[in-house]
């Protein structure tokens, strides 16, 4: 049986040898079972094992494997090479982010952002005091939010993290989001005070794409807008309140 080729346009850079990333072309087979991360290891295994690039479990979980394929960010263990047929496919490192080398690119900014948002129980009694039961119901409050794999492909599809490099950005605010939500949670407050500003939900212009690429389906920029919400009415409340009542509340 012919197995089909495709060609395949792969970026390359190495800091130290070039002054800029430029694309080199492979011919693949396109074997029906082969994905993008497929076609990589084929490359490094048989054509050019100087190619680098991230992957770890091969099922859609670890989220190392993000690239941009044609243009658009992808999972490479989660995209088959047939439906790109007849070709070329053009495998590029995620928009948005420095580039390490080749396909790689670094994360330690967005691992900042990250951290920045708390993305753990804050919880007064949280030292060993015991369970904190939780129903379905209150799981499902949640639940979507907490599938974030941190692929990145939200934030190489988000214009504003392309725009503002200071913008936390879209996986970050709907993880936040994810805790906020969380009956176990006593954190809700400490984070709206770090992100209700424009650097956190007010930098998102509710354009979309982070949940179009999204292929867990966490749906951030929903999680955005439910947080712009619960700040603007925290900041009604604030206002409306008489000042020496909010005095006692705090």
């Amino acid at each position: 049986m012919n197995i089909p080729m495709i060609e395949m346009q792969v970026a390359r850079y190495s800091p130290e040898r070039d002054a800029q990333p430029y694309l080199q072309r492979f011919e693949v087979p396109v074997k029906p079972e082969w994905v993008i991360l497929d076609a990589l290891n084929y490359i490094k295994d048989k054509l050019d094992g100087t190619l680098t690039f991230r992957w770890s479990c091969r099922m859609g979980i670890c989220g190392s494997c993000g690239y941009m394929v044609n243009n658009e960010p992808k999972l490479g263990c989660a995209t088959f090479l047939s439906q790109y047929l007849p070709g070329p496919i053009k495998i590029e490192p995620l928009s948005n982010f420095p580039v390490v080398r080749d396909l790689v690119v670094e994360i330690s900014e967005f691992l900042e952002k990250l951290k920045r948002v708390k993305p753990w129980l804050i919880h007064e009694n949280g030292n060993g005091a015991g369970e904190y039961l939780q129903t379905p119901s209150q799981l499902e409050e949640f639940r979507q939010h907490s599938m974030c794999i941190n692929c990145l492909l939200c934030y190489a599809a988000c214009p504003i993290s392309g725009l503002d490099p200071v913008f936390i950005g879209p996986a970050a605010l709907a993880l936040a989001q994810r805790y906020n939500k969380d009956s176990r949670d006593q954190g809700a407050e400490e984070r709206m005070a770090i992100l209700s500003h424009p650097e956190g939900i007010w930098g998102c212009t509710f354009v979309g794409e982070c949940t179009k690429v999204c292929p867990k389906h966490v749906d951030p920029a929903g999680a955005i807008q439910q947080y712009k919400l619960a700040a603007a009415m925290e900041g009604i409340k604030q206002f409306l309140m008489p000042w020496g009542q909010r005095q006692e509340e705090r």
